[in-house]
């Protein structure tokens, strides 16, 4: 089976499918938010909850191998959903996977200016104004605008730049952490990380919610499953072995950091890895060094959140949902330009908000995400179910019990956002990205027609919706 996405140029080997995804999973949060961590959990009770998030994830990683395997098209859980629940599910999956998309992009451009007041502490000039107790600069906004305008510019001319930039800079996230493990056994100490469990259940709970968030990225690959160039049985083995090694990368994290200070001067941390870090080797050159490592997972996290959003979004508007200007192509770099520039302008506006927007995203987006988990879970059982003999290059055993596994553990994780649980997403700030997101989402829902799922249903809405706009009588769904 083959994608029938026009247009699109498929470049990506093996290297970069697992740059690709393993970079957009490690990102910055274990640079930033493992001090609130370890405080929480303790790093043992840290490491065991990336453990049983990352189990999680991989349950819900075989699903989507063997789906992008069997449906390669641009989109991912677009056309999963379209064919097996209808394009209503389809919109619904789609929409929340975009939010979750974009949080982390607008979560990046907030992070990098933090992260170079780290490396220059007198970088912020021109107080604008206050937000959560938190002062908003001119000079940290204008880096995080900056820095978007590049990544957006990289994304726009086209697939293989940005593969390039993913592949060298997670070789030198690898050679960042391969140091800050080395430095455990040089200078860390396990006084530091006594006691290894703090805060019980409730204590994990806090880490478990920003799994989703942390996690994301594997599902990048069925987005940009038109530009890769591989069998489509060796993809699906990619995505799921890059949910076991970003799940390494961040038990190592957890572990080597409490290695190297205790929990409380951890969350006294502005960014709590890489003082670690110089504590253990002693050397405020070697805290820098990881600060780069963290940047340098930022940047891929982004880079990869840029390609995959764009394809979702242009994979809604070629099946009409969306305004057709997000599905074009440029002519010459063969990119969905109008929908990278989008999510590019809109992460642009995140720097205004400053810190406190970090934990908002991570929050809001994580949700979202689980969201979009769940409704690919369940077109994973419902073409198990409707279309036992559909072509499947990677079938996982005992299919319908991993399904039916993973929907279990991804509902536990939704419902550690609900209202009342320990890590319950706050009001006014995170519900209300939610709500708003979701409001503007039904409007959109709402104009949709009724059309049957099936192999064929993505056309049928097509023409029911190209007949709407002729103002022609509609034909059957």
């Amino acid at each position: 089976m083959s994608d029938t996405s026009p247009g699109f140029i498929k470049v990506l080997g093996r290297a970069d499918v697992l740059a690709l995804a393993f970079g957009a999973m490690i990102g910055f949060g274990w640079i930033v938010l493992t001090g609130e961590f370890i405080d929480a959990a303790g790093s043992g009770g840290a490491a065991l909850a990336f453990v049983i998030g990352g189990v999680i994830m991989a349950f819900v990683g075989l699903t989507y191998a063997e789906l992008v395997s069997a449906l390669p098209h641009t989109g991912g859980e677009h056309h999963y959903a379209m064919r097996a629940i209808g394009p209503k599910g389809a919109f619904v999956a789609s929409w929340a996977m975009i939010l979750g998309y974009i949080s982390v992009v607008a979560f990046e451009a907030v992070a990098v200016p933090q992260t170079l007041v780290y490396l220059f502490p007198n970088i912020e000039v021109g107080y604008l104004w206050t937000i959560a107790e938190y002062d908003i600069h001119v000079s940290l906004v204008a880096i995080g605008v900056l820095s978007a305008a590049i990544m957006t510019t990289l994304n726009y001319v086209g697939i293989k730049p940005a593969s390039v930039f993913q592949t060298v800079t997670v070789l030198f996230l690898l050679a960042a952490g391969a140091v800050m493990l080395t430095g455990a056994f040089v200078g860390g100490s396990t006084t530091n990380m006594e006691p290894l469990f703090t805060g019980g259940v409730s204590g994990m709970f806090l880490v478990l919610v920003a799994v989703p968030f942390l996690f994301v990225g594997f599902d990048v690959i069925p987005q940009s499953a038109a530009e890769i160039k591989l069998p489509y049985r060796m993809v699906g083995t990619l995505l799921v072995l890059s949910v076991f090694c970003a799940t390494a990368w961040y038990v190592l994290v957890m572990l080597t950091a409490g290695a190297g200070l205790p929990a409380s001067d951890l969350l006294g941390s502005e960014l709590a890895s890489a003082d670690s870090m110089a504590a253990m080797w002693n050397s405020a050159a070697m805290g820098n060094l990881l600060v780069l490592g963290g940047i340098a997972g930022l940047l891929t996290s982004w880079n990869a959140f840029l390609i995959g959003g764009s394809r979702l979004i242009y994979a809604m508007a070629r099946s009409r949902m969306l305004p057709a200007w997000f599905g074009e192509l440029h002519p010459r770099f063969r990119t969905p330009a109008n929908a990278v520039l989008f999510i590019g302008v809109l992460s642009a506006f995140a720097p205004l908000f400053g810190r406190p927007m970090l934990v908002w995203l991570v929050n809001a987006g994580g949700l979202n995400i689980v969201i979009a988990y769940l409704m690919v879970i369940v077109c994973f059982l419902v073409l198990r179910r409707r279309e036992p003999d559909m072509e499947r290059p990677f079938k996982v055993p005992a299919g319908v019990p991993v399904g039916v596994t993973a929907f279990v553990l991804a509902f536990s994780l939704f419902v550690l956002y609900m209202p009342g649980m320990p890590a319950a997403l706050s009001w006014p700030q995170e519900w209300s990205m939610v709500l708003a997101w979701w409001i503007g989402g039904a409007v959109l829902m709402w104009r949709l027609p009724r059309v049957s799922p099936g192999p064929d249903a993505e056309q049928r809405l097509i023409d029911v919706m190209d007949a709407r706009a002729k103002g022609q009588e509609t034909p059957a769904p």
